[in-house]
């Protein structure tokens, strides 16, 4: 089983992958058939060549990811609430992000949770 120090490794290698422009080092926290719904509700990417294509894509944008408080373990599951910040000032998404790990320390799946009452300067 994962442990919760790796799952907020995972968590904080995400943000840092943010910050770099780095979609590689977002695929490589996920497993090779992990799901990635951003956000609920729309059709997942599945496995990681959706997976790459997404995040390339959102990355693109200049996005920032800033935590908002500490990373919440339970199970096999970490929560994280966060903003993702704009090169627009005032611009801003509120979200909060669910990673389920696998045994092997990979993310299988994630979910972000956001709508449009959470987006601002839009």
């Amino acid at each position: 089983m994962t442990s919760p120090d790796q799952m907020v490794r995972a968590v904080q290698s995400y943000v840092e992958a943010f910050d770099k422009g780095d979609p590689e080092m977002v695929v490589a926290l996920f497993a090779a058939d992990a799901t990635v719904e951003d956000p609920v509700g729309t059709p997942p990417h599945v496995g990681h060549e959706a997976i790459r294509a997404f995040y390339t894509k959102s990355m693109q944008t200049g996005a920032k990811l800033h935590l908002d408080g500490p990373v919440r373990v339970a199970g096999d599951t970490a929560a994280f609430a966060f903003h993702v910040g704009f090169a627009k000032p005032g611009m801003q998404v509120d979200v909060i992000d669910l990673f389920r790990f696998g045994p092997d320390g990979k993310v299988v799946s994630m979910q972000a949770f956001f709508g449009p009452t959470n987006m601002k300067g839009f």
